[in-house]
């Protein structure tokens, strides 16, 4: 295994044993259910918004280390920014986890931590464990307070 893989390891099994942002935001104003029935992973999304802000972001659930390294990455980028810069950033992601590897592929430089998944792209099985927490993320900003599923 060469040494970026190895970091990107590092991260996502340092995510998936110490995942940030992990509990509930009592008065949420967005909960979002998401489920992968394939493996079994499931988590709540609890967004707090202040305008078009996310202010606060938290998920709770239980699943493998992809999925809940995804949940706690993707809320670590996620406070603080704007609903159209993470519209833009689930595209990127996407791109990332499910590209072809053509000239379209997202730069991974410019994914900083979140690049650590981009290996999932090779494990067709695992991209759904990785993109379960974006689709609750986009359901969330969509103004969802449904029940997400990767089916």
């Amino acid at each position: 295994m060469n040494e970026l893989q190895e970091l990107y390891r590092e991260v996502i099994l340092d995510h998936n044993r110490q995942p940030r942002n992990f509990g509930e935001i009592e008065n949420a104003d967005r909960v979002v259910e998401g489920v992968n029935p394939l493996c079994g992973d499931r988590m709540t999304l609890y967004v707090s918004l202040d305008g078009e802000q996310v202010r606060d972001i938290r998920f709770t659930g239980t699943g493998c280390a992809i999925s809940v390294a995804s949940s706690s990455l993707m809320t670590e980028k996620a406070k603080g920014h704007s609903i159209d810069e993470l519209r833009t950033l689930f595209d990127r992601v996407h791109e990332m986890l499910t590209g072809d590897g053509t000239e379209a592929d997202v730069d991974l430089d410019e994914m900083d931590k979140l690049a650590a998944l981009s290996g999932v792209r090779a494990y067709p099985t695992r991209v759904k464990c990785a993109t379960l927490a974006w689709h609750a993320l986009i359901g969330a900003i969509s103004g969802s307070r449904d029940r997400i599923s990767t089916e």
